[in-house]
């Protein structure tokens, strides 16, 4: 109850965006803010949670797992984007990508401290790392390959200023270079206002969504891939190939199936590349997580996999 408690606070923000844009209409404009996120206050976001807490990288194994499980369901991904979006190309970038780029940071951090305690915030801040990479790298990809070549895509990753941030920031982590104590007090802010923000907006593209106008051909593909094929696959090598300690298969696990995250809709407006389709994939991923999880929770608890508590 806790969880589902926390989740639906978090959500508040959305429904904040959704009646602003309904009370104001043409007034609140999403392009706009959806610029001002990505380009200045994204980079803000990725600098300070990278250089805000040092990074251990004797736990390597929770993120390098993480990064290939991800991979492996891309591939998987394509396959069936290939085998049933053949015609549209943003359709076939969406199913291929939009599955891996999950809430590893507003939600996944949370869900696991509320399981394990603060001995799985290093392992869960450390996968949520990984993720930022993993999104400003073959999420601006995907999302760019519905409008542009590949050349153009790739240009698109160093065109922006998340990338760069996100690198320095690691940089002076792994070298031991303190900011000064007068300069994590507006990188925090501007980090939690870009958190808001996206909330907002996502509540903004929500309000303009029609059901007769959802592709639901979008949405079974992505909710299979998401809530089927992609916990199969984490299972199988988590807990049946390897030999990991319960509690990190646990949270990669987590990471792995938590729902899209907010950020899919940003991309996708960001590129033109059905926008208002992916907010109904968020939108939907996130309602369905909640008795989701807590049937995956009772599952591993009465396997003996984990015990929840």
């Amino acid at each position: 109850m806790t969880i589902a408690i926390s989740i639906l606070s978090i959500y508040a923000f959305i429904l904040l965006g959704f009646m602003a844009k309904r009370m104001l209409k043409d007034e609140m404009n999403e392009k706009g803010m959806i610029l001002l996120s990505i380009y200045f206050l994204q980079p803000m976001l990725s600098f300070w949670g990278l250089s805000s807490k040092p990074i251990d990288f004797s736990l390597l194994q929770a993120p390098f797992w993480y990064l290939t499980i991800s991979l492996i369901c891309v591939l998987i991904s394509s396959v069936i984007a290939i085998l049933f979006f053949k015609d549209d190309i943003k359709e076939k970038s969406i199913i291929t990508i939009c599955v891996i780029i999950g809430n590893t940071g507003n939600l996944g951090i949370p869900l696991g401290i509320a399981l394990f305690g603060d001995a799985s915030i290093i392992y869960m801040s450390m996968i949520n790392i990984t993720n930022v990479f993993i999104v400003y790298t073959l999420g601006v990809f995907f999302y760019s390959r519905g409008n542009f070549s590949i050349k153009q895509s790739l240009f698109n990753i160093v065109k922006l200023p998340v990338i760069w941030f996100a690198s320095l920031a690691l940089l002076m982590n792994v070298f031991d270079i303190k900011l000064h104590p007068a300069m994590k007090t507006p990188l925090e802010m501007g980090a939690y206002c870009t958190m808001v923000i996206q909330l907002v907006i996502f509540g903004m593209y929500l309000y303009n969504i029609k059901l007769r106008s959802i592709n639901y051909k979008l949405l079974v593909h992505v909710s299979f891939i998401k809530f089927c094929i992609t916990p199969i696959i984490a299972a199988s090598i988590l807990y049946g190939v390897l030999h990991l300690e319960p509690m990190v298969a646990t949270l990669i696990f987590i990471e792995l199936i938590v729902p899209l995250a907010v950020t899919n809709v940003n991309l996708a407006a960001l590129y033109e590349c059905k926008p208002l389709d992916v907010t109904v994939l968020v939108f939907f991923t996130s309602l369905v997580f909640i008795p989701f999880f807590i049937l995956v929770s009772n599952l591993l608890h009465y396997l003996n996999i984990v015990s929840m508590p």
